[in-house]
């Protein structure tokens, strides 16, 4: 995996379902059009994932909806303070899903609608942060130090049914690959000490990346924030490519420098402003510059610093695409 290939790839998390039906000019409500959607793109895949619920508390969370199909996307966010699992009787009354509640169908379907050549890069939802929404963060760091034991048991139940999820997920023939997402940083730092992650979260991803490993399947790490204290960790792990390398977080360049010859970078367009208030030209113009910086050698996937929301203006996401598309041809000369 890595080295250079013919063009420099267009990657993303997700797209929101409004900018794919403005890009399309039509409503995106079934797996079909979703896998029209990315290839009139540009992409080389489509990423699914199976559709399941942690059933938190409706008024606190929010659901992204990366694939809704006949519904509209909600957009709440989790409680920083109390959530639904505080105290071990509440982790043993808690209607955790099971494999059989869990809902395939968008991964039995799309190989149905993909074109020759065309992949589906799947995954599942992020470990620590189902954790934390269903303790809320408050609560979840006084459990920290006043009851350990559920923060093992929760981090091992929600652990083995994404463990559970994931390596259903990947038996499908047309999954060529897993992208992870768990946020566990700010642009300022991590979310929680390295020492919680390295005894919680970071096995169950080495568990997922040696899987993947063994099948050829890259394995793409999501996560906002600045990640240098636990650069090494991941690294050892085996992770293949890390997205989004936040700008403000973390400098792309110093990143490349660092870990290029080991590491896939994607994405780093900036979401804070140049995707969002920027104009068209000046989307260009920062695409141009990670072309120039970043692209050589492969190793690189353009995309968003995050995701393309539902507020990033449709020409300035052609403007991504198609700046791309022209001057992303190897050997790089923009």
């Amino acid at each position: 995996m890595g080295g250079q290939p013919d063009r420099v790839p267009l990657a993303e998390l997700k797209v929101d379902v409004e900018v794919k039906e403005s890009f399309l000019g039509k409503a995106v409500r079934d797996v079909k059009t979703d896998v029209e959607f990315w290839v009139k793109a540009g992409y080389d895949y489509i990423r699914l994932r199976a559709n399941y619920d942690f059933h938190q508390r409706a008024s606190t969370i929010r659901r992204f909806g990366y694939a809704v199909y006949g519904g509209e996307q909600e957009r709440r966010w989790a409680a920083q303070g109390k959530g639904v699992i505080t105290s071990i009787e509440e982790f043993e009354k808690f209607p955790f899903p099971k494999l059989k509640d869990i809902d395939f169908s968008p991964l039995e379907e799309v190989g149905e609608y993909l074109p020759g050549g065309m992949k589906v890069i799947a995954g599942v939802t992020g470990i620590w942060e189902a954790v934390w929404m269903l303790m809320g963060f408050e609560s979840f760091s006084y459990a920290l130090v006043e009851n350990p034991e559920l923060v093992e048991i929760m981090f091992s139940r929600v652990g083995k049914i994404m463990w559970e999820i994931f390596y259903y997920e990947i038996s499908f023939p047309w999954v060529a690959g897993v992208w992870y997402s768990d946020d566990i940083a700010y642009s300022e730092g991590l979310m929680i000490s390295p020492k919680i992650l390295r005894r919680f979260l970071f096995p169950w991803i080495r568990k997922m990346v040696q899987v993947c490993r063994e099948r050829g399947l890259p394995f793409i790490y999501h996560s906002d924030g600045k990640l240098w204290d636990v650069m090494p960790d991941l690294m050892e792990i085996g992770i293949n490519a890390l997205h989004p390398i936040e700008p403000k977080a973390m400098d792309i360049r110093e990143v490349k420098k660092k870990f290029g010859n080991k590491l896939c970078l994607i994405g780093n367009i900036d979401l804070g402003y140049t995707l969002t208030r920027g104009t068209p030209q000046e989307v260009e113009e920062e695409v141009k510059q990670r072309l120039r910086e970043i692209a050589p050698g492969g190793s690189y996937c353009m995309g968003s610093s995050n995701t393309i929301t539902h507020y990033v203006p449709l020409g300035n996401y052609r403007a991504m695409i198609e700046t791309t598309l022209k001057y992303g041809c190897y050997p790089i000369s923009v």
